[in-house]
């Protein structure tokens, strides 16, 4: 029998995180649990609309790394549900059959999704929004869906929806009344968001109550009918209606429920030694489905925990809202509606600004809508009650304030509750110098991340306009690459494990850990020692996981060239595991998705292909043209030049991705001007030159690659792209795209070094080394795996993970 006498919080949600670290900064000492039902650690779950996109993860979503847990003293417990609790005995019994023993507990239980009673609900095709998992079934769906219907209009029905049409699934937003986000806006500027809303994509149909989720006769969901006899036809439905807090455990252990977990002020329920925090406690009535009560309530949980009699009561907390949809600015606060209005609108730019008053003066509400200045100021105004006689010069106020004139009170990060105040303390005390650093330290745009400006502006005000300090590698513990790098060389280190016992990174935030493992590999090349931990799922089975858990394939096809032979394995491994799609990918390769985690290797040998390396930060492809070989405008021969050069750089791991592309002529059908590294071929066939372009983009970010120089001949030309390649291996931050390396490096700083012969020497040199060291071909582990499970089924990973969790965004 385990047992501890201490803290014991049940939940592994921003409640349950929020608890342990309000405590731990009160007592260093009281022995503290945290029981998660799920199998992650708690993760953010305010930014759940990111699983929603093909390359979410849980990984970036976690709030704390696993070390953090460790370092904090804090005994986590995943995949555990307390089955019985006994408050008297001060005990808890896990799924497990594990019994707990503590002084007092915590419920931090949560909600589950409500789903209102309607003949159809449990039909294949039917999910809900709530956690990873409905994430996952929710995407999978959607790739095989003609059209999904997204039930509910509020906050997260409409980031649902827009995750599904940014994702390409055509879709219907249905809505009991008349207006969107009711419980928010007021008509006027419900009137404004509907259309906002479908200028991304949405359908939307209010006044559309939904009574039954038709279905085939296979039991699969095929449409809606509504209160009014009409349908729609839908192939996927996403229910977000609402939450339902999780009480049934206190109501099995006998405290008073209403429609939440009944607390005090103190958030004590009806036993003294427990407590209750987050949505699934009832405060004076109240139930709050929002992030920012958490904290507020954490805080004062925390005070009554460690035994603060004396600490501010908790009074309640003010509603606020954030709606986190691309192209939509949208914040509430308190009331939208009053005896007492000021709006400014402007219906033609589609912004409506409200202030609500009572007769007094009091402000009670606020409503911002395609126009967020002073967000800040005058949420902060709305909490704290401020008096106002001109309603309407305080939103002209509002308008032009800047960070310096918010007062210290002014709640900057609703994400994590966190005040101008505490970040202005933390960057005075702990010497902050750059914006990556405050986040990491105070949590402020650790969520949504909305108000990353807001923090840059205060740190900038609080430096004296001064330029942000170099970017650290580790936040946590203000090292710089360079300065990890110089520790990695004197002393010898060959893996994040030693770095992290060294100097303390990787232990805090986590986030650091692949950028040290990529760190450590380029210093020490052959000495490297790979820790599995420090790696994604990706990288350890050498494949690209997708939403639903199976993974795709896409092996080596040098220049998009491919013989007869190999497409004819391409269609016998699809048809021999029944893969349901074979896809020509954007850099002339083929892609085989829907192979299972345990089918790698046998997939990987009967194609007998190298690894493409599509999932990895690594060089991935060179594309090419069809050059001198057959096109009548080819000027150089691009599949040749194309295919050396991938055999080059082939294997390497890089900072970030490399895409790389030759064209035979300008007219740039490989798109290599907006490659990491194209070469162009120009002027005479008989003798054509090379341009070398470097830090092109043509995804999220469009941008046409700097020219770096122009030689004479292809092999110059993949000498340069060679060196260029090792100077940004080298020298890029971790996760710092080529285009990001060369604004903050410059051209001119890159040619100095690139194009000196006596530097460009060393940099092939060094080159050499690096691709004599790497692994070629990491599917070959399929004769030798690194563990005896690593291509198992993923039910039984030997690490316990969530593999969707900790997949990487890959693309």
């Amino acid at each position: 029998m385990f047992s501890t006498h201490g803290i014991l919080v049940i939940g592994g949600g921003i409640a349950g995180q929020a608890v342990c670290e309000a405590v731990r900064a009160r007592d260093t000492d009281v022995p503290v649990t945290l029981v998660c039902a799920e199998d992650h650690l708690p993760y953010d779950r305010v930014r759940l609309g990111d699983l929603l996109e093909e390359t979410g993860s849980v990984q970036a979503l976690r709030l704390r790394p696993d070390a953090w847990y460790e370092d904090a003293g804090i005994t986590a417990i995943t995949g555990a549900r307390v089955t019985a609790l006994s408050p008297d005995a001060g005990t808890a019994t896990l799924s497990t059959g594990t019994v707990l023993h503590y002084d007092r507990v915590v419920l931090c239980t949560g909600s589950d999704a409500l789903v209102p009673p309607m003949e159809g609900s449990a039909a294949t095709g039917v999910e809900v929004f709530r956690d990873p998992a409905d994430c996952a079934a929710i995407l999978g769906a959607a790739r095989s869906a003609r059209h999904a219907a997204v039930i509910g209009g509020g906050l997260l029905g409409l980031e649902a929806a827009h995750a599904l049409a940014r994702g390409g699934t055509p879709v219907t937003l249905v809505h009991l009344v008349d207006r969107l986000m009711e419980r928010q806006l007021d008509a006027p500027a419900a009137a404004l968001l509907a259309p906002a809303i479908e200028a991304l994509g949405v359908e939307v149909r209010l006044e559309h109550a939904t009574r039954e989720i038709l279905t085939h006769g296979d039991g699969r969901a095929c449409g809606l009918r509504f209160a009014d006899g009409t349908t729609l036809d839908c192939d996927l439905v996403v229910v977000a209606v609402g939450i339902r807090p999780q009480v049934s455990l206190a109501r099995d252990t006998g405290l008073t429920v209403e429609r939440g977990i009944v607390v005090d002020d103190r958030l004590v329920t009806s036993h003294p030694n427990v407590l209750a925090v987050g949505e699934c406690a009832q405060h004076r009535g109240v139930v709050h489905g929002i992030v920012a009560p958490i904290h507020d309530q954490a805080q004062v949980a925390a005070d009554t925990l460690v035994g603060r009699p004396d600490a501010p009561a908790y009074t309640g907390s003010i509603p606020t809202a954030k709606l986190k949809v691309m192209g939509v600015d949208l914040v509430t606060a308190g009331a939208p509606e009053g005896e007492r209005e000021v709006v400014v609108a402007d219906a033609a730019a589609g912004t409506y600004r409200k202030l609500v008053c009572d007769p007094d003066g009091v402000v009670l509400g606020a409503v911002l809508l395609g126009d967020a200045r002073g967000a800040e100021l005058l949420m902060d105004a709305v909490r704290t009650g401020r008096t106002t006689d001109d309603p309407l010069a305080l939103l002209a106020e509002a308008s032009q304030a800047t960070a310096a004139e918010l007062p210290d009170s002014a709640q900057v990060c609703n994400c994590n509750g966190i005040c101008k105040g505490e970040i202005v303390a933390a960057i005075r005390s702990g010497g902050l110098g750059s914006t990556q650093e405050v986040v990491n330290v105070t949590r402020a745009g650790a969520g949504c991340g909305s108000c990353k400006p807001v923090v840059s502006e205060l740190l900038q005000i609080e430096r004296a306009g001064a330029a942000e300090e170099p970017t650290y590698l580790c936040p946590c513990r203000k090292l710089t690459r360079e300065a990890v790098g110089e520790l990695v060389r004197t002393e010898d280190l060959c893996s994040v494990s030693e770095i992290s016992a060294a100097c303390g990174a990787g232990r805090d935030c986590g986030a650091c850990k692949p950028g040290l493992s990529y760190l450590v590999e380029e210093r020490q090349k052959v000495k490297f020692r790979q820790e599995r931990h420090a790696k994604f799922i990706n990288d350890r089975v050498h494949a690209n996981i997708q939403n639903d858990g199976t993974f795709s394939v896409v092996p080596r096809i040098r220049g998009g060239v491919v013989t007869s032979d190999e497409l004819r394995r391409f269609a016998d491994v699809a048809d021999k595991y029944e893969l349901p799609m074979i896809k020509i990918t954007g850099g002339q390769r083929i892609d085989l998705l829907g192979v299972k985690k345990e089918q790698l290797p046998a997939v990987w040998e009967d194609l007998g292909m190298p690894s493409g390396y599509a999932y990895a930060k690594a060089v991935r492809t060179v594309k090419t043209c069809v050059g001198t070989q057959f096109c009548r405008f080819g000027l150089g021969d691009a599949i040749t030049v194309g295919i050396d050069l991938e055999r080059a750089m082939e294997g390497l791991h890089t900072p970030h991705k490399v895409k790389a592309a030759v064209t035979g002529c300008p007219r740039n059908c490989s798109e290599a001007y907006v490659k990491d590294i194209g070469l162009v071929a120009i002027g005479d066939a008989a003798a054509p030159q090379w341009e070398i372009y470097v830090g092109g983009a043509a995804g999220a970010s469009i941008r046409k690659g700097d020219l770096l120089t122009t030689v004479d001949s292809a092999e110059e030309a993949q000498r340069v792209a060679l060196a260029y390649l090792q100077h940004y291996r080298e020298h890029g931050e971790h996760l710092e795209r080529t285009y990001g390396f060369q604004e903050r490096v410059g051209l001119e700083a890159v040619q100095a070094v690139v194009l000196d012969p006596e530097q460009q020497t060393a940099l092939l040199e060094r080159f050499a080394i690096a691709k004599a060291a790497c692994d070629p071909d990491p599917w070959q582990e399929r004769y030798a795996p690194v563990h005896p499970k690593q291509f198992s089924e993923l039910d039984s990973d030997p690490e316990g993970l969530d593999l969707v969790a900790l997949a990487e965004a890959t693309r």
